[in-house]
């Protein structure tokens, strides 16, 4: 998993990984959630990937629209 930047400082995000048609993400928490198009869209997981790369705003995008949209939780 790649280092999440959080150029906040306050993100509940810790790292990520992306996937063809999916995003990987470990919060502060230790948990990952896996995040696909077909579990959450095709536009969100665009946009979650964008975020990632950017190091802001993916904890509250996924907070905001995405939710328990997620593939898999551990």
């Amino acid at each position: 998993m790649e280092q999440y930047k959080n150029l906040s400082g306050k993100s509940g995000v810790r790292a990520f990984e992306l996937g063809t048609d999916s995003i990987r993400v470990q919060f502060t928490s230790g948990s990952i959630d896996t995040y696909t198009n077909t579990s959450a869209g095709s536009t969100h997981i665009a946009r979650m990937k964008q975020l990632a790369r950017d190091g802001s705003g993916l904890n509250g995008y996924i907070t905001r629209y995405v939710r328990d949209g997620y593939a898999s939780h551990t």
